[in-house]
């Protein structure tokens, strides 16, 4: 271990109390390199993946994805520590000092859950909103059929509870998602805004897609100024396998989804997502123009980002938008300024797979590697996955977050801040789940920093002495 843990976890007390050698279960300790995603219509699953050149790549020290992470020795004494996440200073605070954004989600049951609201406002200076910010849950089919000038009109209430919480806690939005071809409502690409009958044309489909953009950016901005701090323009707009994409599309942008046509493709054509960009640009120039203090960053955000094929997608992505449009001086204009990492760690659904040192290994690679094509990244729903609740899988769990968290602030040490945020999704356990359950594929049940109930795991209780560690040396 590269740190001396002041952190004792009870669990290590209760280990030698009992006189008991932890073991890992034969699931825990062999390797996992497949891939299982699925799609809601709710949120995004989707999995770590790892490839062989990335194996290959590491020092054999570090890449042993069948031994289980590091367990402190025996010589180490088990300190009790405070379960009230009150007792602590703020995780954000700590974070800040490495340029790092510190989020995690919220819905619009948080507005009513009290003891969330108090965790957010203790720990947390960000907030993304699960579902109440996509296109899907703002556009308004009916005031679109009777809008004056054809284009997609919007009902942004129903996005006035994730105002209400973050205003209250006093953090910040991080806009999630403007452009997403899963789960779109297919009457947007119809004529008249119908159910069914004919889709539009390009042109109609493009000043409609503007105009949406324009219109979200724009209300979030002018209401609540400085609020929403960053979007994400288009979401998961990189397929997973050539049947995708285009031969030869070096981005590997979808032409398709699970066999259905990607209507944004289908109509507007291969550059959808860099006239996405340049409209999000020039709205957010635009308000810039009337307020100098307007601070707006666009991101591209996906799934799988540190596998080797999708990361080298986005970055071929991440190139084709910052030269898609140039100024009034010929120069390419920046359309991009990051990219949001999904942070699905580890094998969905089973502990084969889970808290692998390779996932850590490849999460910095990727971030160094959109750092060296120009733009900064965001874990933007990190979930630490885990399916047992065993003591020697807790914690194994709490060893390999503060591992992670200390690998990802050691990127920021020098005067070079690539990442710039952390948001996580996967913030408490959740041991009533099943399989059949969509948080128990998407996130596990044990992937918390907190019990279902708030109290502090012992993975708080490692990430928060590992970041006080370091503040003090």
């Amino acid at each position: 271990m590269k740190r001396i843990f002041a952190v004792i976890l009870s669990l290590t007390l209760i280990l030698c109390l009992t006189g008991c050698t932890a073991k890992p279960s034969s699931e825990a300790a062999s390797t996992d390199t497949g891939t299982e995603m699925t799609s809601s219509p709710t949120e995004t699953v989707a999995d770590s993946q790892t490839s062989t050149e990335e194996v290959t790549a590491s020092s054999s020290s570090e890449v042993t994805d069948s031994h289980p992470a590091e367990i402190p020795g025996e010589e180490i004494v088990s300190i009790p520590y405070s379960a009230d996440f009150y007792d602590y200073e703020s995780m954000a605070e700590l974070l800040s000092q490495y340029g790092i954004i510190f989020g995690t989600k919220i819905n619009s049951n948080t507005e009513s859950d009290y003891t969330l609201k108090s965790l957010i406002s203790t720990h947390f200076d960000s907030v993304t909103a699960s579902n109440e910010m996509k296109a899907y849950t703002l556009l308004d089919q009916n005031a679109s059929k009777k809008s004056e000038d054809g284009m997609p009109r919007m009902n942004f209430s129903k996005s006035d509870c994730i105002i209400s919480v973050a205003s209250e806690t006093g953090t910040k939005i991080r806009g999630h998602v403007l452009v997403w071809d899963a789960h779109m409502c297919d009457w947007f690409f119809r004529k008249g805004y119908e159910s069914s009958g004919d889709y539009v044309d390009a042109d109609t489909l493009k000043k409609r897609l503007e105009s949406y953009i324009v219109q979200t950016i724009t209300y979030y901005e002018t209401n609540y100024p400085g609020m929403v701090y960053c979007w994400d323009v288009v979401n998961e707009a990189i397929g997973d396998s050539s049947k995708d994409w285009d031969a030869g599309d070096a981005r590997h942008i979808r032409t398709s989804r699970d066999g259905k046509p990607n209507k944004f493709y289908d109509i507007i054509g291969k550059d959808y997502v860099e006239l996405s960009f340049l409209y999000a640009r020039n709205t957010v120039d635009a308000l810039k123009a009337k307020n100098p203090e307007v601070d707006i960053k666009l991101f591209y955000n996906d799934y799988s980002t540190f596998s080797a094929n999708k990361r080298d997608a986005i970055c071929a992505l991440v190139d084709s938008i910052n030269t898609y449009a140039k100024d009034a001086e010929g120069n390419y204009r920046r359309l991009v300024d990051g990219v949001g990492m999904q942070g699905y760690i580890g094998s969905s659904g089973k502990q084969t797979g889970c808290m692998r040192k390779i996932d850590i290994i490849n999460i910095e690679k990727a971030i160094l590697k959109f750092w060296e094509h120009g733009v900064e990244s965001q874990i933007t729903e990190m979930a630490v996955r885990s399916y047992s609740n065993s003591p020697y899988d807790n914690l194994k769990h709490a060893t390999y977050y503060a591992d992670l968290m200390e690998r990802l602030v050691d990127i920021n040490s020098g005067e070079e801040k690539p990442l710039t945020g952390i948001s996580v999704w996967g913030l408490v356990d959740a041991p009533d789940t099943t399989p059949k359950d969509y948080h128990y594929r998407q996130n596990g049940p044990y992937c918390g920093l907190f019990h279902e109930s708030y109290e502090v795991k012992d993975s708080f209780h490692a990430v928060y002495e590992m970041l006080k560690t370091k503040e003090q040396n």
